[in-house]
């Protein structure tokens, strides 16, 4: 019986001492969203985002279908990061090839709800109804929002420069 406590103290202070990274790592989710048929320049400047992301060791989430989606997953790949993609419909198969972690909704575009709920920022290029949606999530949430590339956007949302801004920019640096 005293081994098993002592196993138990020893789980318990580890656990605890790793509560700090856990949720380091859990601050630092960052969402891209934008167009799923963007042009091939914004298409690139989402590429450079999830690049940077991943640089920067954040968590990139997104819808995790094609365009922005696609180019900012493929972006973070390239440097080993870490993708979530919050899917709009049942099958996780859906999901562009450069999604880690597909997660089904079965809520069409409800799912923008979840995406600005469980990032920290969002950074948002170039889009349609769908990335206003996000937006306008993000800001009742309370959340940061960068614009990255966007011709207008909503008050209370921040303008970057470039990709290495934006993020900087989301991560508070």
């Amino acid at each position: 019986m005293i081994f098993l406590y002592a196993r138990y103290i020893l789980a318990y202070r580890f656990c605890k001492s790793r509560l700090r990274e856990v949720l380091l790592i859990l601050s630092s989710i960052l969402g891209v969203i934008g167009d799923s048929k963007p042009s091939k320049d914004v298409f690139e400047l989402a590429v450079e985002t999830g690049r940077e992301i991943a640089r920067k060791g954040a968590i990139l989430v997104c819808g995790g279908l094609g365009g922005i989606m696609e180019g900012a997953s493929m972006g973070a790949k390239e440097l080993g990061g870490m993708t979530i993609g919050i899917l709009p419909d049942y099958d996780i198969s859906m999901g562009n090839k450069y999604v880690d972690i597909p997660i089904a909704t079965g809520m069409g575009h409800a799912r923008n709800v979840i995406i600005a709920a469980t990032a920290h920022a969002l950074i948002a290029l170039p889009g349609s109804y769908g990335t206003l949606s996000e937006i306008s999530h993000g800001l009742k949430l309370g959340k940061k929002v960068i614009a990255l590339g966007r011709d207008e956007s909503p008050p209370d949302v921040i303008v970057a420069k470039n990709p290495q801004h934006a993020v900087e920019l989301a991560l508070d640096v």
